[in-house]
């Protein structure tokens, strides 16, 4: 679903008081995450050109407006204006792959109060999914440098479309691809897959299995060898490697999926080496994550299918996020709650970086501020439009890549990570003083 009903019910019953007294003035929403899940070092930015989709193309249909009108809630008026409906505001924003910390606006909507409100919902829903799983791809790719690395999470996700986008977020964030053919489809992410036990249980002879399946796909032959016995389908495989190899069919690797990953994979390599199959491929899969990675650093293992832990963040499930008010008609607003105070006014992330090249320290500064540093959110979006055209996922896969690389080590570590300090300009302090006189 990506209708404009995809909301929140008090998003409609604000924007019909909104309409109702006049509020139309244009206000500032900010999206951000108050702080970093433990054990994190950086969050890592995803979900923008989902983000501009649905903007660029909010308008509720006849039968959207035809339920608003039949439940009751609404008057005749209000679907009228929801009938002329469409975003005309302005976007800035971190492009997708960014590294990113505690506090710092990932994206700024400057719209009419009702359409930025009613955009609040599903712009949280789209960031903060993506964000939440490329961080953690991130963290995968640090692990395993070199790797083969290949989401297998769909079956395990949290819905069709969840496993949808981890797929995309994933391959954003330096994963080698996805077994998600919809992923393939709609955003070009390379795609593998090779074969489940039950395609080695359904033949009465395990060696057959193999044979069948790679003279359907003499191309792609990745055999699953551990149904029954891990080693003695590494030895089946290595009987039938030569007989293939006559057909002009080569063995390109062998799946393992449960036990010991690191013990079978040992015994696998020293089976096929003894049999002179040194150039077919050890992959390996079953409930990994970057510890698992870490763990299996040693192991003579060219690549691992990641599934359930990536798709749905296992260890840290959810972002500390929020979308808030923070200009509205020209006038700073704040929100002053207990542990949930933001800073008021439009804000840039100014990045500066060290001698050694890295990440040195960012500032959350006023738009019109000029502290050192490399501004971060870039215009992305004028009245209701594209500025430009959507950047390849590759491109934003580069600059993944190259953000990660200027992590410093003590952000980038899996264990008691540090993440780079987030200073406060002084003109944000003053600003929220300004706010505080302005609301009782």
């Amino acid at each position: 679903m990506t209708g404009a009903l995809l909301t929140d019910l008090y998003q409609l019953t604000m924007m019909k008081s909104y309409y109702d007294h006049g509020m139309e003035d244009v206000a500032v929403f900010e999206f951000f995450c108050r702080k970093l899940p433990e054990e994190r070092g950086f969050l890592m930015a995803a979900g923008l050109e989902q983000v501009l989709d649905y903007l660029e193309n909010l308008a509720f249909t006849p039968e959207e407006l035809a339920w608003v009108e039949r439940s009751g809630r609404f008057d005749a008026r209000f679907v009228q204006r929801l009938e002329r409906l469409r975003f005309t505001g302005e976007v800035v924003a971190m492009p997708e792959g960014t590294v990113c910390f505690g506090n710092e606006p990932l994206l700024r909507v400057v719209a009419p109060l009702p359409e930025a409100q009613l955009a609040e919902t599903r712009i949280i829903n789209l960031l903060h999914f993506q964000t939440l799983i490329a961080s953690k791809a991130a963290r995968m790719v640090l692990a395993a440098p070199g790797k083969l690395l290949v989401d297998f999470g769909l079956r395990r996700a949290h819905g069709a479309e969840a496993g949808l986008l981890a797929a995309r977020a994933g391959y954003l964030a330096g994963l080698s691809g996805t077994s998600t053919v919809a992923a393939a489809a709609r955003f070009g992410v390379p795609v593998f897959g090779t074969m489940a036990h039950s395609y080695i249980q359904a033949h009465v002879d395990e060696a057959r299995a193999f044979a069948h399946f790679a003279r359907s796909h003499p191309r792609n032959t990745v055999l699953l060898i551990d149904t029954y016995d891990t080693e003695e389908g590494a030895r089946k495989v290595a009987k039938l490697a030569p007989e293939l190899a006559a057909e002009g069919i080569t063995i390109l690797g062998v799946r393992l999926d449960s036990g010991d990953l690191g013990d079978h994979a040992r015994k696998v390599r020293r089976i096929l080496d003894d049999a002179g199959l040194g150039e077919i491929t050890i992959f390996a899969s079953g409930n990994i994550d970057e510890y698992e990675l870490e763990a299996l650093a040693a192991a003579p293992i060219d690549g691992f299918g990641i599934g359930t832990r990536m798709d749905t963040s296992a260890d840290a499930p959810y972002l500390d996020c929020a979308y808030k008010l923070m200009e509205y008609g020209g006038a700073p607003k704040r929100k002053r709650s207990e542990g949930k105070a933001t800073w008021p006014g439009r804000k840039q992330v100014f990045r500066e970086m060290g001698a050694d090249g890295r990440i040195a320290g960012d500032t959350l500064a006023l738009e019109d501020d000029r502290p050192p540093g490399t501004p971060l959110l870039v215009p992305v979006m004028a009245g209701g439009k594209r500025i430009h055209p959507s950047p390849p996922l590759v491109q934003g896969r580069e600059h993944a890549a190259a953000q990660l690389a200027l992590l410093p080590d003590a952000a980038r570590r899996l264990h008691g990570p540090r993440p780079v300090a987030v200073a406060v300009a002084p003109s944000l302090p003053a600003l929220a003083e300004r706010a505080d006189r302005g609301t009782r």
